[in-house]
């Protein structure tokens, strides 16, 4: 399995949660696909205080996981929005 690119995207985007609208992440995606798992090296700003919990309405919107043997977290779908 090939790691990641080391050398993050240009494009930042916008996490938030759907159903609070609550600002979870400012994160380098690559691509313009689904938003479907988050590298930790690649988030810029956490506004979570728990990992994977909202910190306004407490829902959980994702898991910690490996993948690709980096640390990410994987998002649960209909959980975030991003732009």
């Amino acid at each position: 399995m090939a790691k990641p690119n080391k050398k993050a995207p240009e494009k930042s985007v916008d996490i938030f949660c759907s159903k609070c609208r609550a600002p979870l992440y400012k994160y380098k995606k690559g691509g313009k696909g689904a938003l479907i798992k988050c590298f930790k090296a690649r988030i810029v700003k956490n506004f979570t205080l728990t990992p994977c919990v909202c910190p306004k309405c407490e829902i959980v919107f994702a898991r910690e996981m490996l993948i690709r043997g980096m640390p990410a977290f994987k998002i649960i779908g209909g959980k975030v929005t991003f732009k």
